[in-house]
């Protein structure tokens, strides 16, 4: 109601400055009008004595006699004027020539007419230009351009479709565990009554593309209560405090709604930890993040606001923010199983049409690792390959195209390649393939290419037929293994070797070290982690020590000969592994010449034969 009625003012003033700007403007003109073109003196002279003037006016000074004569021209019938320093000289000239004219009282304007009307005008003319622009500033709205304190977070509207739990798929889990959070706003009195504590903060952690923001609108279209979202980012701006004030003007919104929810994406925008990297703090971010933390020791215990939040990356959040009483509910949103990837992909299938050969089980299988984001866009991409094809409908095979495209890259068909390089790519890729098939931990094979995708000369692409928990020794070395085997087929068929082996040399070596540094998987070593956590966000948190390496020179060489000595082992049985299986490798590069690309069916019958 408060808007409507000051929209309505808003519009009755502006009505009103463009009703004086009209009216300044005609009286304007008219006295224009009026006064008529101004001639020389001379020129009237000569009018006079032509008898071409009529209607003659002499408008005198109040204490001088200077003054004006307003006229008609007889030929043209225009109006004009002639400012005259004596009008007792222009009276002696017209009673000469026997010209009738008018002398009115001398009176002097008014000071309303002089003064206070044109400063009005001019005012009000002002304040409309001022209107326009600050209109235009705010966006369209009735909000001030200066308005930087007032909270940026969108509330769902009433009508909007609500999203619920029924909307995400594969995490169920973590709807279980969101579920009490939907009861206690649905009906908080049996909470109170033994007096439990709800969370105030419920942090929703996981890797990108995994459904937090899902959730988060899952449990407001559940309880059937306000949302408030807003990012992390939104609250920073150049100006400090501002970023606070948003916060306290948030927090007011919610209180007056409550029983709600507040959602905060990318939290860690504002809600890092802080005392850590070069150059100090960040003045604005700390004063934000402060202000949060008071507000949610603010608001009471059971006062129906739940701060949710979402983050790629706990360990660089304050751990202020993390304590009892704040954020903490912690929900680890991971990425989803087989199982939870066929109901997601049956979620995103509801409104595309699918041919009768597509299997979304089968799909799931070969999509291990794909988040809730990354299956919607395979599907997506899938779509748009059979809209190009003008079909009404998604094949399988669309589904296959999408998938490399999606994971590798698209292929550059159009690429030309020598018939050398081809065969060089072809003994590569079938190296790979052959290692993928023959070793039990990893693979089978599910394509093969020659053709050049992304930014190689062709792939190997394997099918994970499981979702495992844990890595294990043999797999990663085997995973060393498969990743040696195009370098190892170079060498035994070419005599020679290439530079297309460099990212498999620098997956293996990254795979090995992690073994030595990180898992304790060296009985030189020991159980002992030597990794020197290169992830680190915070650059300058050991600036100044003397290395930020927790071991020796002795270790750092031990760590180096084992590493060495694991990439020697794996080769040696990469090579052995080829050799014997030298006439599938031979049969497998001819047939990737003369087609460019297997499927695991016409893979694995090199082997039958």
């Amino acid at each position: 109601m408060n808007n409507d009625s000051k929209k309505y003012k808003g519009t009755g003033v502006t009505f009103f400055v463009v009703i004086i700007a009209v009216l300044f403007a005609l009286w304007f003109a008219s006295r224009i009008q009026a006064q008529g073109q101004e001639v020389t003196y001379t020129r009237f002279v000569q009018e006079v004595q032509d008898s071409n003037i009529s209607d003659v006016t002499i408008n005198q000074n109040r204490t001088v006699p200077t003054g004006s004569v307003s006229f008609v021209l007889k030929n043209s019938g225009s109006a004009g004027k002639v400012n005259v320093s004596d009008v007792n000289k222009v009276q002696e000239l017209l009673s000469k020539y026997d010209i009738d004219y008018k002398m009115p009282d001398v009176a002097e304007a008014g000071i309303f007419e002089t003064t206070v009307l044109p400063v009005m005008l001019t005012a009000l003319v002002v304040m409309f230009l001022f209107m326009l622009m600050n209109r235009q500033a705010g966006g369209g709205s009735n909000a001030k351009a200066m308005n930087f304190g007032k909270s940026r977070a969108k509330m769902s509207a009433p009508g909007e479709k609500k999203v619920t739990f029924e909307d995400v798929a594969g995490l169920k889990e973590e709807k279980e565990e969101l579920e009490e959070i939907v009861d206690f706003l649905k009906d908080p009195k049996k909470y109170v009554q033994v007096g439990a504590r709800i969370p105030k903060g419920v942090l929703l952690e996981g890797p990108p593309g995994t459904g937090k923001t899902l959730l988060a609108k899952a449990v407001a279209g559940e309880a059937g209560v306000p949302f408030f979202t807003i990012s992390g980012s939104d609250f920073v701006e150049m100006f400090v405090g501002v970023g606070a004030s948003r916060v306290r003007d948030l927090f007011q919104d919610a209180k007056k709604n409550a029983p709600c929810i507040i959602f905060i994406d990318e939290i860690d925008a504002v809600a890092r930890r802080r005392g850590s990297g070069l150059g100090g703090g960040h003045d604005e971010r700390e004063q934000t993040l402060n202000q949060m933390l008071v507000e949610m020791d603010g608001f009471g215990v059971n006062e129906g606001i739940i701060v949710m939040a979402a983050t790629n990356r706990k360990d660089i959040l304050d751990p202020a923010i993390l304590r009892p009483g704040r954020f903490d509910r912690d929900v680890i949103v991971g990425r989803p199983d087989v199982g939870g990837r066929e109901e997601i992909l049956k979620v995103h299938a509801r409104n595309k049409p699918l041919g009768d050969d597509v299997d979304l089980k089968q799909i799931a299988q070969t999509t291990a690792g794909f988040t809730g984001a990354d299956l919607e866009n395979l599907l997506n991409e899938a779509a748009i390959l059979a809209a190009k094809q003008n079909r009404m409908y998604i094949q399988q095979a669309d589904i296959r195209h999408a998938f490399v495209k999606v994971g590798i890259g698209p292929e550059k068909k159009s690429r030309i390649v020598s018939e050398k390089e081809r065969r060089i790519t072809a003994y590569h890729e079938a190296g790979h393939a052959i290692l993928f098939h023959v070793l039990p931990d990893v693979g089978p094979v599910y394509s093969v290419s020659i053709v050049p995708t992304g930014g190689a000369g062709g792939y190997t692409m394997p099918l994970p037929e499981k979702d495992d928990m844990f890595n294990t020794k043999g797999h990663m070395l085997q995973e060393i293994i498969v990743s040696l085997g195009g370098r190892v087929a170079e060498e035994q068929i070419f005599d020679d070797i290439t530079t297309g082996a460099s990212q498999d040399i620098k997956q293996a070596t990254a795979i090995a070290k992690s073994m030595i540094t990180k898992f304790g998987m060296s009985e030189k070593l020991g159980l002992i982690n030597y990794d020197n956590d290169s992830d680190e966000v915070f650059i300058g948190r050991d600036f100044g020590h003397a290395s930020s390496r927790g071991y020796g020179e002795k270790v750092a060489a031990t760590i180096d000969e084992e590493v060495k000595r694991i990439i020697d082992d794996c080769y040696e049985k990469a090579k052995a592994l080829l050799d014997e299986y030298h006439p599938v490798l031979e049969s497998c590069a001819q047939l990737l010449l003369e087609k460019e690309k297997l499927t695991r069916s016409e893979f694995e019958a090199l082997f039958e034969k």
